[in-house]
């Protein structure tokens, strides 16, 4: 059983990392928000701005925070092998930590496309593992699994998805006792966010339907077509993660200066569509789920601008860009499929493609349907899903956080 220090221990980093995890949003809202009024005020200032912060941002990573660098969700996969020697590591430090949350909002303060929720994750471990450490109560991998999930829950405001979360690509071997020590975490910290950011719908309710008929043509197409192009961007990290191939091995061996030209890449992608590959993707993906218009260019652009992000090394997330990516793709799907209910294929093309990237179905199902609120299309998104997660492992069999959780395993 644990002891009331324990408990103590994880209320109090509950609290904490939902309090930290509210405040990193509206950080990363202003970043974009500023970003937006330098565009509109100086419409080629990405061209400079954008390469010199991406390699300015690579190289304080490399430097100061190298384990913050990426998504951080590969960081605390490799920590929850170990927790013992994590909690005195870089992994789940503060440090790193500091470095993600200062990191990821520079890459959104030039138009980067990253998101804060695998950021989130990596840092509400460090925050639960750092409050465990102060009270001089012993971290698990209980511990640090918890604080993830519970970082999911908090940047999504989707509790149940923080959950599935641990479940499925977090935890390898789930216990009951760490069920109920992620159940708990999870739901404190989805009290506390709520108590801060209000009751609200991450997208937004969703109200358009599909007739049967149609469902059963798109939930194939959404998940056969998110899964190729989710495997073929993790077959991209992978490789430039692993790949001895003579000429990748040559471009990380001047990372600053790659970094840069990702950065380049993501200004000129930006410009090209208006401005839409930029950031989150947030306002766009909104606008298309309510059955809005947007530019035939944001799907494709928004997915060079993710991988150029992801690519070039610096902190920053892939969740909420490729949720952005998905509902580019169900865009075009629904471009060339007219119908009465285009939000409602954009809903199926992200969890498609998003489960495509992450290949965690259960995760991808539960965190869609928390985040638009939609309880009628439960059978077609899990049907999508597991259909994508087939369609990936054909492109790229190696799941991707898995693989870069590699990166940050102890050298034997």
């Amino acid at each position: 059983m644990p002891t009331a220090r324990a408990r103590v221990a994880a209320l109090g980093g509950a609290i904490l990392l939902s309090v930290v995890a509210v405040l990193f949003a509206r950080a990363g809202e202003w970043a974009q928000t500023l970003f937006a009024v330098l565009y509109r005020v100086a419409p080629l200032s990405p061209l400079v701005l954008t390469p010199l912060v991406f390699a300015g941002v690579v190289w304080a990573t490399r430097r100061w925070f190298p384990a913050a660098r990426g998504s951080g969700i590969p960081q605390v996969m490799a920590a929850g092998h170990n927790p013992a020697a994590s909690a005195q590591g870089p992994l789940v430090s503060v440090k790193s930590a500091a470095g993600k949350l200062f990191g990821t909002t520079a890459l959104l303060l030039v138009g980067g496309s990253a998101g804060r929720e695998g950021p989130t994750v990596q840092v509400s471990a460090a925050l639960m593992v750092a409050v465990h450490r102060w009270l001089r109560v012993p971290v698990t991998a209980g511990v640090i699994i918890a604080g993830g999930a519970a970082g999911v829950a908090a940047a999504f405001n989707t509790p149940l998805a923080g959950v599935a979360f641990a479940i499925e690509e977090l935890a390898s071997a789930f216990e009951q006792r760490l069920a109920v020590l992620v159940m708990a975490v999870v739901m404190i910290a989805g009290v506390v966010s709520l108590g801060l950011s209000g009751d609200y719908v991450y997208f937004g309710a969703m109200a358009q339907r599909l007739p049967l008929a149609d469902l059963f043509v798109l939930a194939p197409l959404a998940g056969l077509v998110g899964g190729v192009l989710g495997g073929l961007f993790s077959r991209a990290l992978i490789g430039m993660a692993f790949s001895q191939n003579a000429a990748l091995i040559r471009v990380r061996a001047h990372p600053i200066l790659f970094a840069a030209g990702c950065g380049l890449i993501v200004a000129l992608t930006g410009l090209a569509t208006g401005g839409s590959s930029w950031g989150t993707g947030y306002d766009t993906t909104k606008l298309l789920l309510g059955g809005g218009d947007a530019s035939l260019l944001f799907g494709p652009g928004k997915f060079v601008s993710t991988l150029a992000t992801a690519l070039s090394g610096a902190p920053g997330g892939i969740f909420a860009p490729s949720l952005s990516v998905g509902a580019g793709v169900g865009q075009l799907l629904a471009a060339s499929y007219p119908g009465d209910a285009p939000g409602a294929i954009v809903v199926l093309g992200m969890i498609g493609y998003f489960t495509g990237v992450v290949r965690a179905p259960l995760t991808a199902s539960i965190i869609i349907m928390e985040m638009t609120a939609d309880r009628t299309m439960v059978l077609p998104l899990f049907a999508t899903a597991l259909i994508a997660d087939w369609a990936c492992a054909k492109v790229c069999k190696p799941k991707l956080y898995h693989t870069l959780a590699r990166q940050f395993a102890p050298a034997d």
